[in-house]
């Protein structure tokens, strides 16, 4: 699964494995400078407590900008010798761009890529994550669509409906929010984490979280 702790991913993986298949493992890159996932920013504590609590290995992919598409190819081509792993699954819903490169990862890892929330609306997956019974905050903002308020919020009905008043995607598809998904029907016991503030830049906005110390 590659996987980004975020609600899209997870809810992929939720369905693949309603389907019978079998997870071998949570393929997630990592900013090897920052020691936390690219795109969600989810430090390595967490990354291993979420792991454990959905009791799926964690396949750490730590590498710089310029190396995460080669990278991210050793990593399907060790999981496919070792684990045997014969499909990646990806969270994506309807980019394009996206699914071909994922796409072009896994043909050269002679691997499957397997989408199964594509093509599907884009707001229904969203309230489908929920009415399931997952917990996630919104980790990530874009701050051309969505102010620091939202960071934190948890994800709800009222949420989404708020979401779409600015004018974002409900699902935050391109790019408007990410998620750090912490309990649901998954997760053998609830991730907890601490917050330390937010933090800004030009163009987004961050929830800075760890996991509790006395876990």
């Amino acid at each position: 699964m590659s996987y980004s702790c975020g609600k899209d991913s997870t809810l992929a993986l939720y369905r693949m494995i309603k389907k019978g298949y079998n997870p071998v493992g949570l393929l997630v890159t990592v900013d090897k400078n920052a020691s936390r996932s690219w795109f969600h920013g989810i430090s390595k504590d967490l990354l291993n407590k979420v792991s454990h609590s959905l009791n799926i290995p964690l396949l750490l992919v730590e590498c710089e900008g310029i190396e995460y598409e080669e990278e991210f190819n050793k990593a399907l081509i060790k999981a496919k010798e070792n684990l045997d792993a014969n499909i990646c699954v990806f969270g994506d819903i309807d980019l394009e761009a996206h699914r071909t490169w994922c796409t072009d990862r896994c043909n050269k890892a002679k691997i499957e890529a397997v989408f199964p929330l594509w093509n599907e609306d884009r707001e229904k997956l969203t309230y489908e994550f929920i009415d399931e019974g997952f917990k996630a905050i919104i980790k990530k903002v874009k701050l051309e669509y969505l102010n620091e308020g939202f960071l934190g919020k948890v994800l709800n009905y009222d949420l989404v409906q708020d979401i779409k008043k600015t004018g974002a995607d409900p699902c935050g598809e391109n790019g408007e929010y990410h998620t750090f998904v912490y309990d649901g029907p998954l997760f053998k016991y609830k991730v907890n984490f601490k917050t330390n503030g937010n933090k800004l830049n030009k163009e987004y906005g961050f929830l800075d979280i760890e996991g509790n110390k006395d876990e």
